[in-house]
């Protein structure tokens, strides 16, 4: 009976079977993000998109956590998902997803670019064999740079002179300094090859060198100044995974690991709300901090997994002698992540610091709606880390070391998930969050988040859901609803209530704030949609008031109105409009960018095109928009000032296996003669990249 209702769901064709075109990241980031927000750790969104999108997940092997990591489906979705596979069996083809109640054609079009269908046949051939043959493989090359001279790549003379002048701009004294240029070209370099399969094996190399680093081989250089590379066993010598090189880790609501696609508030206001237990996952970013170098292993043992690992890693920092305030004859202020090596004193701070991890988790699921586990991370410095005390930094982390352990589970009954996680640091501070999401009926799903960050909480791995960019002096309560009264109107809106016990920079008192956002998508057509957005943030900051520092509301408001339409299947435009503006104290500014996107496609090319006008009294209204860029990369610009931003990508299929891209992108400024500041300072209006990558498939 199965087989016929999957034939005859394949002769409807009802679903959009082009699961190999490529995904527009663009349009899936922005379904998820309210764009507008500096704070955003979008390689890390990036990368895990690109996880997902390159080793499809089984529909017949996945399991809920997995699923649910995509953030597509509701807790309605996913628990009928999970029942009709467990009724009828494997799944036959892709659009038997039709046949799985609650699962509409827009949800399941979201779901195809991640998902493929696939027999669970263990594959018995030799794993070299595997790997040579594995079709899920590519090697690209990426390479970028300004086209205007920076200060930094200019030659450099005998010194550097800095003028002081007073509030009339009168020269009252000059500061000489020996000169700081960049060791190393313009040129931005990038690769990586990878070959992996899910439920199997992952292996792969990434190096890189930004713009400025040099790129030598010498006692201290080894060419490319970043390297990262991990294999990834799955189910091999009795152990469920088996990790070398670099990794992450991904265990209850993120309070101890949080690595991978946490989201957090957004416009999808319910499913982002909700971490999923991943474990051990390997590390292909270029971000050169927040993951683990060594080895690790998973291991069941019935309804029990342990996961145990090791970690040694080297890090940035400066090395302070200053014993005036520190206990230590020799220390570091802080962890560099920048992971820039380019000037003198960039390259004295490079891996000044070793870090030594090693941690261990234990998970209990007995059945696929309960899972509660226990973690704990001990960290070891080679050099103590000691801030320079200041007024809110009283409570940060001084040492070398640190161990945080927690406790968390999730219990699913009915369309009701229930979701926690409380960790202690070694301070004695406690760090927890909990919550729920539900469908309340087939049109209206709600998430509700509760957390607790103590001022004294140390957790360097975590990215639990918070306000602040650190799981660190907070507490809030968040509601989210989304609303879907038929397939045409879609309604998200959230609430938050967060406060800050202690100090924080720029605020120098205990603090409240809040923050609310709405969404209203209209999807007319397949050829046209739209979405309204409007968000408003309030936070308290501290302003100068005669003799007295006060505490003043700072009221942030942003909107965004989108359409999207299709005039003809190769012709896409998208219309943009976006503003913001701030009151901070009774001082009121605003911002605005107007763009319009022309893409299309023609023969073996694919074009990508857009113009936008802005204009923004200061950074605090600067313009945080998606661009199209080559796969595998983003590019998410601030709009700020008054001026033009152009771009033009195109990208070029020779044959089957080969794809080239090259990017132009420029701001055309009205309202300055230079562009940037000191070594990354150009002299004219203009600022412009060029880009060009190439993708080999073996």
């Amino acid at each position: 009976m199965k087989k016929w209702l999957t034939i005859g769901l394949l002769l409807t064709n009802l679903v959009v079977t082009g699961q190999n075109e490529e995904i527009d990241l663009e349009v899936f980031a922005e379904r998820l993000f309210q764009v507008q927000d500096e704070d955003i750790a979008y390689e890390d969104i990036y990368e895990s998109l690109l996880l997902y999108y390159s080793s499809k997940l089984n529909l017949n092997s996945v399991e809920p956590e997995e699923l649910a990591s995509l953030y597509i489906l509701n807790p309605a979705q996913l628990s009928n998902f999970f029942i009709y596979r467990d009724q009828f069996g494997e799944f036959l083809s892709i659009n038997e997803l039709q046949a799985v109640p609650e699962l509409d054609l827009e949800t399941i079009r979201l779901l195809l670019p991640f998902v493929t269908v696939e027999e669970s046949l263990t594959d018995t051939r030799p794993l070299l064999q595997r790997v040579i043959n594995e079709e899920n493989n590519y090697f690209l090359l990426r390479y970028s740079r300004r086209l205007e001279e920076q200060k930094g790549y200019t030659p450099a003379l005998p010194l550097d002179t800095t003028f002081i002048r007073n509030e009339n701009q009168d020269i009252v004294d000059t500061v000489t300094s020996p000169p700081a240029r960049f060791a190393g070209s313009p040129n931005k370099i990038y690769g990586r090859f990878r070959t992996s399969h899910r439920n199997d094996f992952s292996l792969g190399f990434t190096f890189e060198n930004d713009n400025g680093e040099q790129f030598s081989f010498n006692n201290s250089n080894r060419g490319f100044d970043f390297y990262s590379y991990h294999l990834l066993l799955e189910n091999k010598f009795g152990f469920r995974k088996i990790v070398l090189g670099d990794y992450q880790l991904q265990v209850g609501q993120g309070v101890v690991f949080g690595a991978g696609f946490n989201a957090g508030k957004g416009a999808e206001t319910v499913n982002t709300t909700k971490r999923n237990s991943l474990g051990l996952r390997p590390y292909t970013s270029v971000l050169e901090s927040g993951f683990f170098r060594g080895a690790g292993i998973a291991k069941e043992f019935g309804d029990f997994e342990l996961t145990v690992f090791y970690s040694r890693l080297n890090q940035d920092g400066n090395i302070q002698t200053d014993t005036t305030f520190s206990d230590f004859d020799e220390f570091i202020n802080s962890i560099q992540n920048s992971g820039f090596h380019r000037t003198p004193g960039e390259l004295a701070s490079k891996d000044q610091i070793s870090e030594q991890s090693i941690g261990a988790v234990i998970q209990y699921q007995p059945h696929r709606r309960f899972t509660v586990g226990i973690s704990g991370l001990n960290s070891q410095y080679s050099r103590p880390l000691q801030r320079k005390p200041n007024n809110y930094n009283q409570f940060e982390f001084n040492g070398d070391h640190n161990f945080v352990t927690s406790a968390y589970a999730n219990y699913t009954w009915q369309n009701f998930t229930f979701f926690g996680e409380a960790a202690r640091s070694k301070s004695g501070g406690i760090g927890a969050v909990g919550g729920l999401v539900t469908s309340l009926s087939r049109t209206v799903d709600m998430a509700m988040v509760f957390r607790n960050y103590d001022r004294d909480f140390h957790s360097f791995y975590g990215n639990a859901f918070s306000e602040n960019s650190r799981n660190i002096n907070e507490k809030g309560t968040y509601w989210g609803v989304s609303v879907t009264p038929n397939r045409r109107h879609k309604v998200n809106l959230y609430y938050d209530r967060f406060q800050f016990p202690w100090l924080k920079f720029r605020t120098e008192a205990p603090s409240v704030g809040h923050e609310w956002l709405i969404r209203y998508s209209h999807f007319p057509s397949r050829q046209v949609t739209l979405y309204a957005q409007a968000r408003q943030q309030t936070r308290q900051v501290t302003v100068p008031n005669e003799n007295l520092n006060i505490l003043v509301d700072q009221i942030k408001r942003n909107y965004i109105f989108n359409v999207d339409y299709a005039l003809k299947p190769w012709l896409k435009l998208k219309t943009k409009v976006q503003s913001s503006t701030q009151d901070e104290g009774g001082e009121f500014t605003k911002g605005f960018a107007i763009m319009q996107d022309v893409n299309f496609d023609w023969w073996k090319l694919k074009f990508n095109t857009r113009m936008a006008l802005f204009e923004t009294d200061d950074f605090d209204n600067a313009q945080y928009v998606y661009e199209s860029d080559v796969l595998y990369a983003f590019s998410i610009p601030a709009y700020n000032g008054t001026g033009v931003r152009t771009y033009a990508m195109v990208r070029y299929d020779p044959v089957r296996n080969l794809s080239l891209w090259l990017r132009y992108a420029s701001f055309s400024f009205r309202d300055r003669n230079s562009v940037g500041s000191g070594l990354n300072e150009s002299v004219g209006s203009i600022s412009s990249e060029i880009k060009a990558m190439l993708r080999f498939k073996f």
